[in-house]
């Protein structure tokens, strides 16, 4: 075994926190250079990874590390997408296949007794469709307003500066073997 592999918490944390700390003084310094534009993407891409290992890995971590990763891999993961519309993509999605879908409907009988070819074709197709995408986009629309609400706060830079020094603190507490950063947060306020 390696010494990568013995450490890959530590390592996956130490990367993260250097990104985000990189992330975030290049925010401060030139929000619209290439330079944060890369970082920005490199560390989108870091955090999927992360968030692989912690869902492959994570259960022989300590649970304040996979927590700490966990949060460092959502922070770098949503950065990029913090203002992005996801709900009416996947909603004109759902629209879309459920308009297709409707065509299979020409000539189905409900239980033989109920014809459903009328909404094979026409306004009733489209208004089902339409349906469907609002039922889908409200959804999703909640549960994206979530994750941009938490994204935004993390990823406002001085909270992901001091993200990514927690980050590195935690990967020098488990390398040097102390206690999780969070399980010293926790005893400091007596949980």
């Amino acid at each position: 075994m390696t010494w990568l592999e013995a450490h890959v918490p530590e390592t996956v944390l130490l990367v993260g926190g250097i990104l985000a700390i990189l992330i975030a003084l290049t925010y401060a310094g030139n929000k619209n250079g290439g330079k944060y534009k890369f970082l920005m993407i490199l560390g989108a891409f870091f955090g999927a990874f992360m968030l692989v290992l912690s869902f492959t890995e994570g259960d022989v971590w300590r649970t304040g590390t996979s927590i700490i990763i966990l949060i460092a891999a959502f922070t770098l993961l949503i950065r990029p997408f913090r203002n992005v519309n996801f709900a009416i993509v996947l909603a004109l999605l759902v629209m879309g296949v459920v308009y297709l879908a409707l065509e299979g409907l020409n000539g189905y009988m409900l239980f033989d007794h109920i014809d459903l070819t009328s909404l094979s074709a026409g306004w009733p197709r489209i208004i089902l469709a339409f349906v469907a995408g609002s039922f889908v986009y409200m959804i999703t629309n909640f549960l994206q307003a979530i994750v941009q609400f938490f994204g935004k706060i993390l990823n406002c830079w001085p909270i992901l500066f001091i993200l990514g020094i927690v980050c590195m603190i935690e990967a020098y507490s488990m390398y040097m073997g102390y206690i999780s950063v969070f399980d010293y947060v926790r005893a400091l306020i007596g949980m």
